[in-house]
């Protein structure tokens, strides 16, 4: 049996200002180590630069990351405020598995109850996806889709072998898109469940930490 690993920072990479803004008031330093917050800026490039800057801090060294913030909800059903745990995340150059999918499940369902958790494939996209897009993205297996997770967890995973993880809260789906009256409501929700799912991050950073058998 192994014994437990040293404390390790986590990253948590999101794309947009209102998604740090609903992460940052509760930065600080877990049991599993201290906590960066990490604004990247829209779409995947923007994604990569970032990760890969600030993945280079010898600070951050060995750091978990997880991603997250808003994303499309691909498959009927699917309402604003829903959450999805990526079981991997895709774009073309690849696909990324992630860690401690049923522990995140479960930190969710008890960080924010009454909302339904989804599990399954998150793919990347560099625009936001409409239409028919969603249906052909749906048919290759993803459930939902955003324009950062793929790509922070494969620049992660490039820098060095780390845990990864992506969770997005559900702000556009195939009966609620943004362009439809609605909008505004089905934000604050994603905004107010966004608030609320940090100590699920904090117990999976804590959960590496666990000896390993």
């Amino acid at each position: 049996m192994r014994g437990r690993p040293a404390p390790a920072p986590l990253l948590i990479a999101c794309a947009l200002g209102i998604e740090q803004f609903a992460l940052r008031r509760r930065e600080r330093t877990t049991p599993g180590g201290p906590v960066t917050v990490l604004r990247t800026g829209m779409g995947p490039a923007a994604a990569e630069r970032s990760v890969t800057r600030v993945l280079a801090d010898p600070a951050l060294h060995g750091a978990a990351v997880l991603a997250t913030g808003f994303c499309a909800g691909l498959a009927p059903g699917m309402h604003p405020g829903d959450l999805v745990v990526a079981e991997e995340t895709r774009d073309p150059r690849g696909s990324v598995p992630c860690v401690g999918t049923e522990l995140l499940v479960k930190e969710l369902v008890r960080a924010v109850p009454g909302r339904t958790v989804h599990t399954g494939p998150l793919t990347g996209s560099d625009h936001v996806v409409r239409g028919h897009e969603r249906s052909d993205l749906l048919a290759t297996g993803a459930i939902a889709v955003d324009m950062e997770s793929a790509a922070t967890l494969l620049s992660a995973v490039r820098t060095a072998e780390r845990p990864v993880a992506a969770v997005r809260v559900v702000v556009d789906a195939p009966e609620h898109e943004l362009v439809r009256i609605g909008t505004v409501r089905g934000g604050i929700s994603a905004f107010r469940v966004l608030r609320s799912v940090l100590p699920a991050f904090y117990e999976w950073h804590r959960s590496l930490l666990l000896p390993r058998r």
